[in-house]
């Protein structure tokens, strides 16, 4: 178990051995780092070339989305919440499931606008 070297040839073979060991270990990481960095490296360019093809795309929706959101008439989305609730008061289930859902507090009836009479 105690070993004992009787000469110093003994520990500069064992030293040898550690240093080229070493330098197997160094190598061998080098190698692994270069992988895994060109491996990331083509990720992140079928990434930005996959990007590029839908670009035209996202900006078509975008672009609409735009136009929709600035052409909202804001009477019109009165009147459909003021609908909404008009059939809430006679629904209750609905009032409870859809209106609080989307955080649309019913209007007592007496509240809510009269609606013109049709002659």
């Amino acid at each position: 178990m105690n070993e004992t070297f009787s000469t110093s040839s003994d520990l500069a073979i064992q030293v040898e051995g550690l240093r080229r060991q070493v330098f197997v270990l160094l190598l061998a990481l080098i190698v692994v780092t270069g992988t895994i960095a060109t491996v990331l490296w083509y990720q992140a360019h079928v990434a930005k070339q996959t990007v590029e093809g839908i670009r035209p795309q996202a900006m078509q929706v975008i672009n609409t989305y735009k136009q929709l959101t600035t052409t909202v008439n804001v009477q019109q989305m009165a009147t459909f919440v003021n609908q909404i609730n008009a059939f809430a008061i006679t629904h209750p289930d609905y009032a409870q499931q859809v209106l609080k859902k989307y955080g649309i507090t019913p209007v007592p009836p007496n509240t809510l606008p009269s609606q013109p009479v049709k002659k």
